[in-house]
């Protein structure tokens, strides 16, 4: 629904997110007692909540899928390398994502976006930037399981291109781990826009995401909760359903699971 939201938002909205209307600001939903209409209510300004949510997932799981890309790109290829060269390339690389892990991510984050300014291509860059360590690790460890296989040997002995053996017949047997991988980081680069917008670091207002609309509605949480909780409740929603798809891809691409073997 968050995808399709995100794609189609007019389809969904029952409202313009960005009219106003201060006299009906902070309504109840409409479930509550509020006015007709507006199922969700009404935040400071008068907008309706709902048609906020819904235009925010674009914004939100635009920000989040080109993170995870960006990362992921990065990401697998410098794993790839690490780990079919092994020796001071595999040591290089790990120094480097050790160097980065043991700064917190938030902080890192939150410290370039402040000096570079809140953009749409700046949260990007940075958190793409945030995730690649995590990915290099998991294709490393992928890459070093199966690089001593027949295959790999023989395509050495004919005399491949070190290029070509990585991409053409490593690349496609650790792709699973990558796709399984991906999806859970989807994630967490949603709670981390969530995070830095409601900062005040990630889009700027007037534009809806749900970051933005949870710190805009706390100011207000005693006299008009649903500002605050039903964007709370959409990114936990979004994530939950992610976590799920993530396990479902697992049980799939991995073979063992496939055929019924234990974990």
């Amino acid at each position: 629904m968050a995808v399709f939201a995100a794609f189609f938002p007019q389809l969904l909205s029952p409202h313009d997110p960005y009219q106003q209307n201060l006299l009906r600001r902070l309504a109840l939903p409409s479930f509550a007692g509020g006015p007709e209409g507006y199922l969700l209510g009404t935040d400071q300004l008068g907008r309706d909540i709902l048609s906020r949510i819904i235009y925010g997932a674009r914004m939100t799981l635009l920000i989040s899928v080109a993170a995870v890309a960006f990362s992921c790109i990065i990401g697998t290829c410098v794993g790839m390398i690490a780990g079919y060269n092994g020796g001071r390339t595999d040591a290089v690389v790990l120094r480097l994502i050790d160097m980065q892990l043991a700064f917190p991510v938030v902080l890192l984050v939150i410290a370039v976006v402040a000096v570079l300014g809140p953009s749409v291509p700046t949260l990007i860059l940075v958190l793409g930037i945030s995730g690649w360590p995590q990915f290099a690790r998991i294709i490393r460890a992928a890459v070093i399981s199966v690089r001593g296989q027949e295959y790999i040997e023989a395509a050495r002995a004919i005399g491949a291109n070190p290029v070509r053996i990585i991409f053409r017949h490593i690349g496609p047997n650790v792709l699973s781990a990558t796709i399984v991988f991906a999806t859970f980081e989807l994630s967490r680069m949603i709670l981390m826009e969530a995070t830095l917008s409601f900062l005040g670091l990630g889009v700027q207002p007037p534009t809806p995401t749900w970051g933005g609309m949870i710190s805009e509605g706390q100011k207000y949480i005693s006299i008009s909760w649903p500002a605050s909780v039903f964007p709370g409740i959409a990114i936990a929603v979004t994530i939950l359903s992610i976590n799920m798809l993530g396990d479902v891809l697992r049980d799939a691409l991995d073979p063992r699971l496939s055929k019924g073997e234990p974990r």
